[in-house]
């Protein structure tokens, strides 16, 4: 479905998957991992590159599962890191809470920016041209990649096979969360694609069903905030249980607790005690599938 010139990494959770361009001796990366795998992510940029120089990196947006390895692959390759207009500043000054890195238990290392860009920017590489595309929603800042001859969309995590990102921004007060999601949605359906690279998962080419299923996730979300409310904590539980692999089942109401993303959504969406939000949050996991509970520990599976 792609062309020679890319190459995806397609990378289990915790990190998002890292796109490589080919253009002669030089490559370009876009998004770069969890910060825990940077270590996974050079080694497999290594064996990829196969000699070839990396001399630029850019980012789709700056959650934590794309930026983490920003520090470890500048650090290895020296090369040039674009980011996004909008979190530029936040960047900058490494807001842990803004870039949502304390406020869900996330890490991340810090690391230096050289330029950023902006909706209808435009660059080359894999031998092929890309404009930026504002896709706020899951981050109000992200942005996506389009190659118009190919049709070839980079999406993020705006568009997934099976859905897209939590929509944080609708959680944290921001009115504009499922509104904005839904206009982005609208704009990349009326793009021609061929194909698209998500942030997680394959790149797939059946894109007319992937937005179908899109579209009805989102209204579900519209009709019932809060299901997104419920949604995006298991989805910060399983992602924090991935990172540690396992806790005491004992410590995980004062864990939630200390997270100032769970007091907000719970205090605002749910009403739970920190017990019942813990137990909660447990059975319905270990029923998905992504817990399970043994002699009063928790492993991720």
């Amino acid at each position: 479905m792609l062309p020679d010139s890319l190459l995806v990494l397609e990378r289990g959770w915790l990190s998002s998957n890292n796109i490589l361009g080919f253009e002669g001796s030089k490559a370009t990366l876009v998004d770069s991992g969890y910060v825990s795998h940077a270590g996974q992510t050079l080694a497999l940029l290594e064996h990829a590159l196969e000699g070839r120089q990396l001399t630029q990196l850019i980012n789709t947006h700056s959650h934590s599962d794309h930026i983490g390895g920003n520090a470890a692959v500048q650090a290895a390759h020296h090369c040039h890191i674009t980011v996004p207009q909008g979190i530029a500043a936040t960047i900058a000054e490494w807001d842990e809470d803004a870039l949502l890195l304390s406020p869900l238990g996330q890490r991340a290392a810090r690391f230096r920016h050289d330029a950023t860009y902006g909706n209808g920017d435009e660059f080359s590489f894999a031998a092929l041209n890309w404009r930026a595309l504002a896709v706020p929603g899951h981050d109000m800042d992200a942005l996506a990649l389009y190659n118009p001859e190919q049709q070839i969309l980079i999406s993020g995590d705006a568009l997934w096979e099976d859905g897209f990102g939590v929509i944080f921004a609708e959680l944290l007060g921001n009115p504009e969360g499922l509104k904005s999601t839904r206009e982005t949605l609208e704009m990349l359906a009326r793009l021609p694609i061929n194909v698209v690279i998500p942030g997680h998962g394959a790149p797939f080419a059946e894109v007319d069903a992937a937005f179908e299923r899109a579209f009805r996730r989102l209204a579900a979300f519209e009709q019932s905030i809060d299901r997104l409310a419920r949604h995006a904590l298991k989805v910060m539980l399983a992602f924090f249980m991935l990172e540690k692999r396992q806790i005491p089942r004992d410590t995980l109401p004062e864990f939630l607790s200390g997270l100032s993303f769970v007091r907000h959504v719970n205090a605002c969406y749910l009403g739970y005690d920190n017990e019942a939000l813990a137990g909660w949050l447990v059975n319905d996991l270990v029923r998905a599938g992504a817990l399970r509970e043994e002699h009063g520990v928790l492993y991720a599976t």
